[in-house]
């Protein structure tokens, strides 16, 4: 990834990663930006120098992009060996074409040639289309978070 690869999906990522949280009642819209872009900052504090992180961009045989990876190959709980994929994403006009398979092949690869035995993620669970990419890949769910909306039926 050039600096200005890593420029844009910053960008990008904090957009689709505020998305994700305010669609899912974890932020509202008027934090889910800020704190996006908060998070992906405290985790890339170096940008692309930062230490133990692979950001990865797949390309087609003409040079033109399908998607970028970012995988930690330190797990943010510990997990001895096991590195995280913290993004996947496919560019919108190479979707349903088997390229976030061949692109998430690509990151595993890198992280056992990094030493990683596992590789482990989440998905948000409105997310289906990845979902069935990883549960298709191989991966199988390890925890679970599980919510229900106590304020749905209320009455005033």
């Amino acid at each position: 990834m050039t600096p200005d690869e890593f420029d844009r999906w910053q960008t990008e990522l904090a957009t689709e990663y505020a998305r994700e949280h305010v669609s899912a009642g974890n932020w509202t819209a008027e934090e889910g930006p800020g704190r996006a872009r908060k998070a992906i900052a405290a985790q890339l504090p170096d940008g692309l120098a930062t230490a133990g992180e692979l950001l990865l961009v797949g390309v087609l045989a003409d040079g033109s992009p399908i998607g970028r990876l970012w995988i930690s190959l330190t797990h943010p709980r510990g997990l001895s060996h096991c590195a995280f994929l913290q993004d996947l994403e496919v560019v919108a006009d190479h979707r349903g074409q088997g390229l976030g398979r061949a692109l998430l092949a690509a990151g595993e690869r890198a992280a056992r040639e990094r030493g990683a035995r596992a590789l482990e993620l989440n998905v948000f669970g409105a997310n289906e289309t990845a979902a069935t990419l990883y549960r298709t890949s191989g991966y199988r769910v390890v925890t679970q978070q599980m919510r229900k909306d106590l304020t749905a039926g209320e009455r005033d």
